[in-house]
């Protein structure tokens, strides 16, 4: 069984507030999984009865819009958690959790995180300010939405892209977004986003090789997200 004292789940979240003997408990009744890409951790109107703690792999957060589209609201990496806010509100989680990588998550059950809740302050104020964080991003999304333009938007996300989560070896993007997807992220058509990546492709800004995407003019990419 892995500590989770030394998870890096606890070192970037709510969690570093909780003492040893707390871990010690939460590694006892927590249930570690691998998540195939492309499966779901939970589907929205699920109800998840606990947290989820991202150990490695990304996974997408989206809505399914009433005309069937994926609206990406967020994209989670290792040493995040999941499942917070529907814990606190009682409610059925409101988004899509979705592998866009083989994944290992850990599940702790909802009476063991709210045991931790009545004993020790500092974990409820990381808890909450954890939540304050994300409707602040929430709040930032939808402005950057109603603002700006499909091409801004999507300057920016590359530049969020590569800042969050890297390259590989042959400086294309780390997180492999296929179009639909990358389309969901900005909030347009995936001919829209197609379309923009060749311009973007002939304008030198980026170089798309096969269906991955090198950012060549970084510079240029952050005047245009502004």
């Amino acid at each position: 069984m892995s500590k989770c004292e030394q998870c890096i789940v606890r070192q970037f979240s709510s969690l570093k507030a909780l003492n040893k003997e707390e871990l010690v408990k939460m590694a006892n009744c927590k249930t570690s999984y691998t998540i195939k890409k492309g499966e779901a951790i939970f589907e929205e109107g699920e109800v998840t009865n606990g947290i989820y703690c991202i150990k490695d792999g990304v996974c997408k957060l989206s809505k399914l819009s009433a005309n069937g589209k994926d609206q990406i609201v967020k994209l989670v990496k290792p040493g995040e958690l999941l499942g917070q806010r529907s814990m606190i509100s009682d409610e059925a989680a409101d988004l899509s959790a979705v592998a866009l990588e083989d994944m290992e998550v850990c599940f702790i059950p909802k009476s063991e995180i709210l045991g931790f809740f009545n004993t020790n302050n500092d974990f409820s104020m990381n808890v909450m300010k954890t939540i304050c964080g994300d409707l602040k991003d929430a709040n930032d999304h939808m402005v950057s939405m109603a603002q700006k333009s499909v091409k801004e938007r999507l300057a920016e996300t590359l530049l969020y892209l590569e800042e969050s989560f890297g390259v590989n070896e042959d400086k294309t993007l780390h997180i492999q977004l296929s179009r639909e997807e990358l389309a969901g992220m900005i909030g347009t058509a995936t001919e829209s986003c197609i379309r923009l990546l060749s311009e973007f492709n002939k304008q030198g800004l980026i170089e798309l090789i096969g269906k991955k995407i090198a950012l060549k003019d970084k510079a240029k990419l952050k005047r245009m997200a502004e």
